[in-house]
């Protein structure tokens, strides 16, 4: 099973600009040390190993003009995730507005400066004329908020890891960003009926993130699964008793094969279809399934794994948010999975959530170990009203994590985010027939379900322990997205206000 994070492989490296600024005004030898010493600054971010993408340094800028082409050349570079910028030195601040104006990628103000320590015996007029950041980042952060420009600061030396994982927290979620623009969802039937949380403005999503939603007929799909060449499920099906613990009524021979091998039909069909036409996130409805013999189970599994977006029951909302982390957490450990809130441990001090699907866990949460290996099961599905489908079954890897849901409120998307601390199971779940995940939400689960419940989260969501609650703050912020977080810190009345604020904020943004 391939474990990249981008479905189409993309062969265009992803990359942050890096754009520093000074002027004229000190003469070239002052300019030449500027260049040098920020082509330092960029080597030591790049070779910090935090970032997931290179970091790539563009001359120093001077002028209006320069600012400007920078700027237009990085709209224009689909490899150019976002953009660093940094004044060396003073770097008069009115020249950089029309490049500003222009700028369509994201940025993060890196305020820092060539040397950690000051050489204090030795400090002169020319080494203030040349390390004055603190001076220069003031005045280019003034014409920033002048105009409005959705941005990150980081202050400190790129020497200290803390400044280095708040620049990394940017790249990724810009990276979540460029994959939100070029995305391409495939729903195959529409929601679930009289579900209201899986709907949403489809139009507004593109406006808004660039994804593209649109829906296809089951049966398209049951055409291409129909298509699938007896060989390429033969070397599937050699795949999964590689990798799995498969039971034995699934093996060669066992009186349930042939249900692996219509499994494996499902993943070859539906991987052809997404891959020929470009998607990068799909959706299913168990109410609708067309031609298809199984509900697809495995075959969502493994190409979640495989860093697709998925939402079931036409949850296209929660597909997309599922795609944007996947590219988030690229190169990270631990794994992300669609969810769902499904049942509650209410013992008083150990409360705790189980979370499942029908079938639609990703077993990138499951952890590595031999004793965590997906088992390859077959189970009866009571609704559907199809055949036993094939599922993965294994609990998630314990380890600190966030879930995040994504709802349409009419005026505006929102996303709700808990942070959380997934655990094992109290005790083994023989007779759960799915994949799970067990957690503990902060600050604790009345706090955190109130809020979720007062925010109006959805009950699919995204359950990442690879990415945390920084990359969704940057992430929220590109994107001009509202975000409601839970934590340690929460209580039911800290989230009310908050609410009431937002609200008030976004009504009135929406208005200017």
């Amino acid at each position: 099973m391939s474990t990249a994070s981008d479905p189409r492989h993309s062969s265009d490296p992803r990359e942050v600009w890096f754009l520093t600024g000074s002027q004229g005004l000190y003469g070239e030898d002052t300019l030449r040390q500027v260049a040098e010493q920020s082509q330092t600054i960029a080597k030591e971010v790049d070779a910090g190993g935090q970032l997931p993408v290179k970091v790539v340094w563009k001359p120093v800028l001077t002028d209006g003009q320069a600012i400007h082409a920078a700027v237009l050349a990085a709209n224009a570079a689909p490899e150019c995730v976002g953009v660093i910028t940094w004044m060396h030195t003073f770097s008069p601040a009115k020249m950089w507005i029309t490049g500003l104006d222009a700028l369509r990628k994201p940025m993060l103000h890196l305020h820092t400066q060539a040397g950690m320590e000051l050489p204090w015996s030795t400090i002169d007029m020319d080494f203030m004329n040349l390390n004055q950041a603190a001076h220069g980042d003031r005045e280019f952060g003034y014409v920033a908020a002048r105009l409005g420009v959705a941005r990150k600061v980081v202050a400190g030396h790129v020497g200290n890891p803390a400044v280095l994982d708040r620049v990394a927290a940017w790249a990724r979620a810009a990276v979540g960003v460029a994959e939100l623009r070029s995305l391409r969802l495939a729903r195959f039937g529409d929601n679930m009926r009289d579900v209201a949380v899986t709907e949403g403005d489809k139009v507004e999503a593109q406006l808004r993130f660039g994804v593209s939603v649109n829906t296809y007929g089951v049966n398209d799909l049951v055409e291409v699964v129909d298509a699938v060449a007896d060989a390429d499920v033969d070397a599937l099906v050699r795949e999964y008793l590689d990798t799995y613990a498969v039971a034995p009524e699934l093996r060669p021979g066992g009186d349930r094969h042939a249900s692996l091998r219509y499994g494996a039909r499902i993943e070859a069909g539906l991987r052809t279809f997404l891959l020929d036409g470009g998607f990068g996130a799909f959706t299913t409805n168990f109410e609708d399934l067309g031609g298809l013999r199984q509900l697809p189970g495995l075959a969502v599994q493994r190409l979640m794994a495989d860093g697709y977006g998925f939402g079931g029951e036409g949850d296209w909302k929660t597909s997309v948010l599922l795609r944007a982390t996947k590219a988030m957490a690229q190169g990270r450990p631990g794994g992300t999975s669609f969810m769902e809130d499904y049942t509650y441990h209410l013992v008083p001090g150990q409360e705790k959530i189980l979370g499942a699907h029908m079938l639609e866990v990703c077993p990138s949460i499951a952890g590595s170990g031999a004793d965590r290996q997906p088992s390859l099961e077959i189970h009866p599905l009571g609704i559907g009203g199809r055949e036993d489908p094939v599922r993965l079954r294994f609990t998630a890897a314990p380890g600190p994590g966030v879930v995040v849901g994504m709802s349409d409120l009419g005026d505006r998307f929102r996303l709700t985010l808990n942070e959380i601390d997934v655990v094992e199971p109290d005790a083994d779940l023989p007779r759960l027939p799915v994949a799970c995940a067990v957690w503990e939400p902060r600050p604790n689960l009345s706090t955190s379900a109130e809020s979720w419940l007062l925010a109006g989260g959805p009950h699919h969501t995204v359950l990442s322990t690879a990415v945390g609650t920084p990359e969704f703050r940057d992430l929220a912020e590109m994107v001009g997205t509202e975000l409601v977080v839970i934590d340690a810190s929460s209580t039911p009345e800290s989230t009310r206000d908050t609410l009431r604020w937002s609200a008030a904020y976004h009504r009135l943004a929406a208005r200017l």
